[in-house]
């Protein structure tokens, strides 16, 4: 699974990083998913390879503009491209009227279709071959949603041991036996299930919405190799500006991710407070005194890639 930060601020964007977005590839798909739709992300987009024309999914944590204002100029540049292939808007009820309206008013006339699945009504919200995602409800001021991302991968491998002993040489009849066809030998007939095993790998990662209360995430994280969580101030700045924002803070996230044990975790959404050098290492700081796993700061433009070992690398931005 590839993750692409498109956005990493809070609220408003700033001169290194744009309001909400996060591309989520399901390697080796060409298929990937957006989360969140801040205005300006269809800009980031276009300083990384993906197409819009294979984007299967949005998915919006909630109904607040710097993490859903792109969404129309996104979807409206997608039909100027020319995509044909329907799309799937996974959404709070509220994002669906707003862009509904939004494209009636503004004469928006899309030339694929736009399928609306309500959040709030069901947890399930995508399953396809190899790609599961579910939501899961958060705290904020709003109805505010986490997306667990569950990917597996199938890879077929045959017995080369058990092949050798038979006297059957590497060729063409490994290929076929790998591809699950039954291969004529020596008078006899090598079945594809004795000769090749599968194994499936899985990938798993929690996204999360704004959200206040890191502890509701305590079921969707069990069993997740990677956290990606808002991590809005440092505490003693949550403390100053109190309950009002319902955001979280790099300790009470880092308590968190900690409890659960999950082994990664990235913070972002960043206040624009804490987004200078010193701002970033304090919540560094904060996380790393309160978590033992391994964590990052996500930045505008990052790749951060969870293989099925549950390892994470990342490629960071060129930031010059």
């Amino acid at each position: 699974m590839k993750l692409t930060f498109l956005g990493t601020s809070s609220g408003t964007p700033t001169r290194h990083r744009n309001v909400s977005g996060l591309a989520v590839q399901t390697v080796p798909s060409a298929d990937w998913f957006l989360v969140d739709c801040g205005e300006g992300t269809q800009h980031r987009l276009l300083q990384t390879p993906l197409s819009l024309h294979d984007m299967a999914a949005v998915c919006i944590t909630h109904v607040h503009g710097d993490h859903c204002y792109g969404l129309p100029g996104l979807l409206a540049s997608a039909g100027m491209g020319k995509r044909t292939k329907p799309l799937t808007l996974i959404a709070p009820l509220p994002v669906w009227e707003w862009f509904e309206t939004t494209r009636r008013l503004t004469d928006l006339h899309l030339p694929y279709e736009v399928t609306h699945v309500d959040v709030d009504t069901q947890a399930l919200v995508y399953d396809a071959p190899g790609v599961r995602i579910e939501r899961h409800v958060l705290r904020h001021r709003v109805p505010s949603h986490a997306y667990r991302v569950q990917v597996e991968t199938r890879r077929t491998r045959l017995k080369a041991d058990a092949l050798r002993s038979v006297g059957l040489p590497p060729g063409p009849a490994w290929r076929a036996l790998q591809t699950g066809e039954d291969v004529p030998f020596n008078g006899a007939v090598l079945r594809s299930a004795d000769y090749a095993e599968t194994q499936v790998d899985t990938a798993s990662a929690v996204l999360g919405g704004d959200n206040a209360e890191p502890a509701m995430l305590r079921d969707a994280c069990r069993g997740a190799q990677l956290l990606v969580h808002e991590a809005t101030y440092t505490q003693d700045v949550l403390d100053k500006v109190g309950p009002g924002p319902m955001h979280s803070s790099a300790r009470l996230l880092a308590e968190f991710a900690q409890a659960v044990d999950v082994p990664n975790l990235i913070l972002t959404h960043f206040s624009a407070r804490h987004q200078n050098e010193e701002g970033m290492s304090a919540l560094m700081a904060e996380t790393q005194a309160h978590y033992r796993g391994h964590a990052f700061l996500a930045n505008d433009l990052d790749v951060y890639e969870l293989g099925s070992d549950g390892r994470v690398a990342v490629t960071r931005a060129d930031r010059t």
